[in-house]
């Protein structure tokens, strides 16, 4: 097989490139891994920075008939104080808020769109086992089952912070540390219908609690200090429900849904960036460019900055068989400075949220300053909603079509 451009891996940055690509006459294909996009516990949220590059693509109106519900407004719980952190209700963009929407109905939504352009392709269970390298330069991969996959002008990886890229030490990798891992699990909610939140932040005791709320269930995650998880889950699930008993009473008795330790899913929470981008022929962006703590939902929003960064500066070069390696560095000149930034402000809500709340104790600690002046001073949310919402340096939509 062979192609223009192979993008490996199938999450929101690979899908929303391929689509780009295969709009603009480029042959395009996504190799996926999985069998489907069916997987929970990944990132849900569609902030107004992707849904106004889904309006530049006339896409906008049929993802919002797509189930989902709508965050506008950013509280927390804080040692039993109810804060007021961010407001995005006063962007002029394409809609002001946040669509909570389950992952794999955006990647199938994003696979639905680019199918219907004759240069799109999509494989499925297509695990890339390694590069293929041509005088220095990466001309394709060859997957676990010995098939090759040729790329006349690029390979793309698009394939998330366990990237084949990482793994084979393809591009340096800087670490900027994470104070915190992850626990996901599902509790069913009794009320059978969406309770209007759509999401919960709950802060105390040195725990912290993220609720979606998904209509039947909501999607928990439990932040807890890097490492710990096995500690957590020796003590048993009976001493882990009675903690998330304790931090959200009106959920009830969990006694039925919480019975065993293997409902809790541990992410490895990561804060990193490659040194460089893209060597030749290739070039990484999404997750596999820089991973992302969860703080703030921002990552799959970041990775489809990326796709549509890569885009712009790429397409015209490939239609015209410009020579294409000399344009990957302007992909990561364009990204790096939002990627930096972003990262900072994660950093500094993990050493001075997170990493504080973990330190104090497991004592109730004061809302820090930076939270109780959001709180007080309405006008100041906006700087939070604008950040979390449009991001820095969006992207439009500048890559040709061919129709």
């Amino acid at each position: 097989m062979e192609y223009d451009v192979v993008i490996i891996g199938g999450g929101p940055a690979g899908m929303m490139a391929g689509l780009l690509f295969a709009r603009a006459g480029i042959s395009v294909i996504v190799l996926e891994k999985h069998a489907d996009f069916l997987r929970d516990f990944r990132g849900d949220t569609v902030h107004p920075s992707t849904m106004e590059i889904l309006a530049e693509l006339g896409l906008l109106t049929r993802f919002l008939t797509l189930p989902h519900h709508r965050v506008d407004q950013a509280n927390v719980r804080f040692s039993g104080r109810d804060l007021k952190v961010g407001d995005l209700r006063f962007l002029k963009t394409a809609p002001p808020f946040i669509a909570m929407m389950p992952q794999w109905d955006f990647l199938n939504f994003l696979s639905d769109e680019a199918k219907k352009h004759p240069a799109f392709a999509l494989r499925m269970k297509a695990d890339v086992s390694e590069f293929i390298e041509t005088t220095g330069r990466v001309t394709g991969v060859t997957l676990s089952d010995g098939t090759r996959v040729s790329a006349r002008k690029l390979v793309i990886a698009a394939d998330g912070r366990s990237s084949i890229v990482r793994r084979e030490g393809k591009l340096a990798l800087r670490s900027l540390g994470a104070p915190m891992d992850v626990l996901w699990f599902a509790i069913p909610n009794l009320s059978g219908t969406p309770t209007g939140e759509g999401l919960r932040g709950i802060v105390e005791a040195g725990r912290m609690l993220i609720m979606i709320d998904r209509g039947d269930y909501w999607q928990c995650a439990a932040i807890i200090e890097k490492g710990s998880a096995d500690e957590i889950k020796a003590r048993g699930i009976a001493a882990f429900r009675a903690g998330i008993e304790s931090m959200v009473p009106d959920l009830g008795s969990l006694e039925t849904s919480l019975t065993d330790v293997d409902q809790l899913h541990l992410l490895s929470v990561s804060l990193d960036r490659l040194e460089t981008w893209h060597a030749p022929g290739l070039l990484a962006i999404g997750d596999a460019a820089h991973a992302m703590s969860p703080i703030g939902g921002i990552g799959i929003n970041l990775a489809i900055q990326d796709a549509v960064a890569a885009a712009n500066l790429l397409a015209r070069a490939l239609i015209d068989q410009d020579h294409v390696d000399d344009r990957l560095v302007l992909v990561e000149r364009r990204r790096l400075l939002p990627t930096r930034i972003i990262q900072r402000g994660q950093r500094f809500v993990q050493d001075n949220v997170i990493g504080a709340l973990f330190a104090n104790g497991g004592r109730d600690m004061k809302p820090p300053l930076p939270l109780r002046l959001l709180n007080r001073f309405p006008l100041l949310r906006r700087i939070p909603g604008r950040i979390i919402g449009l991001g820095i340096r969006r992207e439009h939509v500048k890559s040709p079509a061919t129709n």
